[in-house]
């Protein structure tokens, strides 16, 4: 599950993964893993509520993709977020930042968000 927040200027919200993490260092979209027998958007409103202390109050299903790392696959599900409530804090000791959705792609992003960010590119979003 990942989350595409934005502020009311358009730019979107990642966070940086933590030292000791797979793929440390890498800027990616809020989210994380959902559970044995939890659905989709409850994983998304947990894991933005334990990660960032917001509420999600509207998102919208965008897209999913499967990656294939050396030692692992990851499914993700890319949720736009499009109402919350609160304010988005590092709960997890994550650096976060706002970035304009054009300058996306110049992070180190995590290899399996980049196809992410380019259809969001070329839908304009």
């Amino acid at each position: 599950m990942a989350g595409l927040i934005t502020d009311a200027s358009g730019r979107v919200l990642v966070g940086r993964r933590r030292a000791g993490t797979h793929m440390e260092g890498y800027w990616e979209f809020p989210g994380g893993k959902r559970r044995p027998g939890e659905d989709p958007r409850g994983a998304l409103e947990r894991e933005l509520r334990e990660e960032l202390g917001i509420v999600v109050l509207g998102a919208e299903f965008m897209a999913e993709l499967t990656h294939r790392y050396p030692d692992r696959r990851v499914h993700l599900e890319l949720w736009r977020v499009d109402r919350f409530k609160g304010e988005p804090g590092a709960r997890e000791g994550q650096a976060l930042k706002w970035v304009d959705p054009e300058d996306l792609l110049a992070l180190p992003l995590l290899p399996a968000d980049q196809p992410l960010v380019e259809a969001l590119s070329a839908l304009g979003s």
